[in-house]
């Protein structure tokens, strides 16, 4: 199973892929999609092609985005939400399952902490990956530890 994660953002996206085989989570790939349009419509439409060259890559059998979950500033929460709705279609263009989780339920699955910051997150993506050196920023830490969390709750446990 090929689990692709986004969390979703208005000109910076984090993507990350894993693969599932038993009781294995293996690290493919993880980075940004960086958005370069300067206005709103062209950055979805760069968006979709992002997530579209993506979905083709490497053919996803789930792909799990992150909740908009909250937002102190409310033009920022209407435009990442924007986003998010080209990525949910984009994804159901394509055919493949979404799953999507809130930021809590994403900390509590991965580092068994709701309220756990970006350092725990990431130290326990890189223990479930087996990847001690990766080398990530926020977003894409973000989206590997989506991708895990939707290739199954029992998978994780085994790996903690």
């Amino acid at each position: 199973m090929i689990a692709l994660g986004i969390d979703p953002g208005t000109r910076r996206i984090g993507y990350g892929v894993v693969e599932c085989n038993g009781p294995t989570i293996g690290f493919v790939a993880a980075g940004i999609l960086a958005i370069t349009a300067t206005d709103d419509v062209s950055a979805l439409e760069e968006t979709k092609k992002g997530l579209d060259l993506l979905i083709k890559k490497h053919h996803p059998d789930v792909v799990a985005i992150e909740k908009l979950f909250f937002a102190k500033n409310t033009k920022t929460a209407l435009a990442v939400a924007q986003a998010r709705g080209v990525i949910l279609l984009a994804t159901k263009e394509r055919g493949v399952r979404i799953k999507e989780y809130t930021p809590n339920e994403v900390k509590s699955g991965v580092a068994g902490y709701g309220f756990a910051d970006k350092k725990a997150v990431l130290k326990m993506v890189r223990l479930i990956l087996g990847k001690k050196d990766l080398a990530v920023i926020d977003d894409a830490s973000d989206a590997l530890a989506l991708a895990i969390l939707s290739t199954g709750d029992r998978l994780l446990d085994s790996a903690r």
